[in-house]
């Protein structure tokens, strides 16, 4: 009776140790393995072994609740059943050689937090689905080769902090959307193809701390609205189409510590703008108009 015992608890601590995942978390994990040639990746799998020994996976309560992958030499797209992996809350494939586009079934992925794909070969375009991502926090995918538009529900985003899709070769203008986003820290959209004037209700991000605009096709006045963003420590527009005078109030902005105007068609005495905020760390006005007196604007351009 009591070897019974023993052989019993013995079995029982045995099944504690390997947890056991769904069939179908375990089947988009090989999925993903086999379409990034994880035969080659620098931590490979033992795909005999449970599934919480595998390399970047970590498991709680049979669930698969990250999945930490940078710099693992991954190369080929992420299988269309990625989404399956429904209990995630972070994703970290920073740094390797993702190809092909996000799938749309992305949007499965309600609990997930951090979704960082930066630094890979991702292509095509940005899913709809993204906006399902209720929970999300903090979106990565800067220094690919995305295009086409930011999709507009991405204003639905609503827990969103960073938006971080700078380096890539999105078009069209940013979703009016993104300024009800209350919770953004850091837009950043740099070295992009977007166009268009900025959404006028920019007012709402008192939490925004960085707005990086560089190297786009931007035009238009900035929008008063912008000196309302009581946090901002980093506003970066060069390399744009802006013209006119800035926003009468913009030296209300007193925690910047980089304003970035170059490359513009502002308008005003725009050399004397360094000595309006006490923090300041970095200022450029390179090819600007920096001639004459700033404007007072009564009211922004249409």
């Amino acid at each position: 009776m009591k070897t019974v015992k023993i052989t019993f608890i013995f079995c029982l601590i045995s099944v504690l140790a390997f947890a056991k995942v769904s069939p179908k978390e375990k089947a988009a994990l090989l999925d993903l393995y086999k379409s990034t040639n994880g035969a080659e990746w620098k931590n490979i799998w033992n795909l005999s072994s449970s599934v919480d020994q595998w390399y970047g996976v970590v498991v709680k309560n049979d669930k698969v609740v990250e999945l930490n992958l940078a710099f693992n030499n991954l190369k080929g797209a992420l299988p269309e059943n990625f989404g399956d992996l429904e209990n995630l809350t972070q994703i970290n494939l920073f740094r390797n050689d993702i190809t092909g586009a996000i799938p749309s079934s992305i949007g499965n992925l309600k609990t997930l937090h951090t979704l960082n794909l930066a630094f890979n070969q991702l292509s095509g375009t940005l899913p709809s689905t993204l906006g399902d991502l209720e929970s999300l926090r903090s979106l990565q995918l800067f220094m690919n080769t995305i295009e086409g538009e930011i999709p507009n529900s991405i204003g639905k985003l609503s827990l969103l902090e960073d938006f971080e899709v700078y380096n890539n070769n999105l078009t069209g203008e940013l979703p009016s959307g993104i300024g009800n986003l209350t919770n953004l820290r850091a837009i950043m959209v740099s070295s992009n193809k977007l166009s268009g004037k900025l959404p006028s209700n920019f007012s709402k991000l008192k939490k925004l701390k960085v707005l990086s605009l560089f190297d786009n096709n931007f035009f238009g006045m900035l929008p008063n609205s912008i000196t309302e963003l009581s946090s901002l420590e980093e506003l970066i527009l060069s390399n744009n189409a802006f013209y006119g005078a800035l926003p009468n109030n913009l030296a209300q902005l007193s925690n910047l510590k980089v304003l970035m105007l170059g490359n513009n068609g502002f308008k005003g005495e725009i050399v004397n703008l360094e000595k309006q905020f006490p923090n300041l760390q970095q200022f450029d006005i390179n090819n600007t108009e920096n001639q004459g007196v700033i404007a007072t604007l009564d009211e922004e351009e249409d």
